[in-house]
């Protein structure tokens, strides 16, 4: 009778070793990830002397100065390249989440002719590399003059560019009951009405992740701007970025790391704030109702 409470204890303190070690594996491999941003963040507060000449992590006092050199050592202020950054990554969501929206709404709701060789062609634009379409989408910007300003980046969000967005909130968008719409019908909903009143309240989460993947990958753009964008006035945050870096002369390392971390800071922002809508987006898509 006395052997069943003992196997019982025994499992428990089996389940109970075998979680703290899974925990410390984990912590483990959490730590070895985010050692790089760790360093980047810590040779921020370090002398420019010290940054590859100490083996700790810990700076040995903090030093303030990369900052300012960072913030204020090109020809432009960094806070310049913030706002560039930030200009583009709105509008690229804005622009995403309203074009990517109606037409995912048009494959996922309405009737018309040729609707699955279009939905086919664009799923085939998922396989094409970004760098194949590059030289014509150049010479065309350029032709249009759109080259050194931000158009050429915001744009095409503007219409429905990105086809993994469309197919995302096409999968969410299915899996909506179609009752609610023969039922809006039926009071004499147009079409327009039924995606304002129905789908958009009803696709939030699917919405939010496509916001928030459009700003931390328009956040994180380097090459875009880096091909379009040739006065420093129009610069991202990123190409401000690579002005601290001289292959032919003296790089700013501590100037480079501490803008870094800053930059870092709207990304983290994001995803703290919007992690559960984030979350429930990815989970819900694609899963009937």
């Amino acid at each position: 009778m006395n052997d069943q409470p003992r196997a019982a204890s025994g499992g428990r303190a089996a389940i109970s070793s075998n979680s703290l070690l899974r925990h410390v594996l984990l912590c483990a491999a959490s730590l070895v990830m985010l050692y790089p941003l760790l360093w980047m963040l810590a040779s921020s507060f370090k002398p420019e002397s010290e940054i590859f000449h100490s083996m700790s992590i810990l700076p040995s006092h903090l030093d303030f100065d990369s900052y300012v050199r960072g913030w204020f050592g090109l020809r432009d202020t960094f806070g310049t390249f913030f706002l560039n950054s930030a200009i583009i990554a709105v509008l690229a969501v804005i622009g995403n989440v309203l074009s990517c929206s109606l037409a995912a709404f048009a494959f996922a709701r309405l009737e018309f002719p040729g609707k699955t060789i279009f939905f086919s062609l664009m799923l085939g634009t998922l396989m094409l590399p970004y760098h194949v379409t590059l030289i014509p989408q150049y010479v065309m910007f350029l032709h249009l003059g759109w080259v050194d300003s931000i158009l050429p980046l915001v744009v095409p969000k503007f219409l429905a560019a990105d086809a993994f967005f469309i197919f995302l909130l096409v999968q969410f968008f299915r899996g909506i009951p179609r009752e609610l719409d023969e039922a809006a019908m039926m009071d004499g909903c147009s079409p327009w009405r039924i995606y304002c009143k129905i789908m958009l309240p009803l696709s939030l989460p699917a919405l939010a992740t496509a916001a928030i993947f459009t700003f931390i990958w328009t956040w994180d753009d380097f090459f875009g701007p880096l091909i379009y964008l040739n006065d420093m006035s129009n610069y991202t945050a990123q190409l401000g970025l690579r002005s601290f870096v001289d292959s032919t002369g003296k790089s700013d390392w501590g100037a480079l790391f501490a803008m870094s971390s800053l930059t870092l800071l709207p990304v983290f922002i994001v995803f703290i704030f919007f992690q559960r809508l984030l979350i429930e987006g990815v989970a819900t898509t694609g899963m009937k109702r």
